[in-house]
């Protein structure tokens, strides 16, 4: 099974060399077949610059895209998943926040569960944060009961990004219509209301060493409330509508 990791990357040239050597070293050495698709979000720094010198002479499975807009995190992950080339597709943070070897344990996960999609989770056991802001943290907490509450779900890290899904249920949850971090939230909660698969597996976060975070808070409140009211409402009026259609048996041919 290849696997595809869709990273969005706005200014993010000091960051991009040890997270795609990292993940490069750790999915070579598990004989992971893959690829990694970063799409330069229209950055104003290096980061084209170093994607194209890594792709030329380190990394031989990096894809580089432009994206020429519109522009945003969502709409970059979007770019990203409209064109990936594997069976399954990982959303993967060009800041280290993300570990490569949790994305090696969510590749085996599905491989040994056959689920549509796998879930990881920082918040519950087995999961790690490191130098999470609190103000932040007190933000993630509220957000994720809100959104288990609303949508009646058990899973409580909806918000994080980091997640791996099949080729299939990716097409299976579009249109996508987040254009900025709550696609976070759309994919996921998409893909519970369409009936796809999951597992959970833990996974670790680790705070940003370069740069600063994209994330700008008091900005996404609405958006998220968008997102999730949208969810709410199909879950409960599209009337499975939009749901994962069951495989249609292959009628075998008997000889006589």
């Amino acid at each position: 099974m290849k696997l595809s990791v869709v990273i969005p990357a706005y200014n993010e040239e000091e960051s991009l060399p040890p997270t795609l050597r990292a993940l490069y070293q750790t999915l070579a050495k598990h004989g992971i077949p893959h690829e990694i698709c970063v799409t330069n979000d229209n950055s104003k720094d290096g980061t084209l610059r170093v994607l194209e010198e890594m792709a030329a002479t380190e990394i031989p499975t990096l894809v580089p895209f432009t994206n020429p807009g519109p522009n945003g995190f969502g709409y970059a992950v979007r770019y990203g998943l409209e064109r990936f080339s594997g069976d399954c597709v990982a959303v993967f943070m060009a800041d280290m926040s993300d570990d490569p070897e949790d994305l090696v344990k969510f590749y085996n996960k599905m491989l040994e569960t056959n689920v549509d999609a796998v879930f990881g989770s920082r918040w519950g056991k087995g999961g790690k944060v490191i130098d999470y802001p609190p103000l932040k943290k007190f933000i993630n907490r509220v957000a994720n009961f809100i959104v288990k509450m609303v949508m009646g779900i058990k899973y409580n890290d909806t918000t994080n990004a980091f997640k791996l899904y099949k080729r299939e249920t990716i097409e299976g949850i579009k249109p996508f219509l987040a254009p900025h971090f709550n696609l976070t939230v759309e994919l996921p909660l998409k893909a519970m209301v369409r009936g796809y698969s999951y597992a959970v597996v833990p996974n670790s976060w680790t705070n940003r060493k370069y740069g600063e975070s994209k994330l700008k808070i008091k900005e996404m409140g609405s958006r998220y409330f968008f997102i999730l009211m949208y969810c709410l409402i199909e879950k409960y009026f599209s009337r499975g509508d939009f749901n994962k259609k069951p495989a249609t048996p292959v009628a075998q041919t008997v000889s006589r």
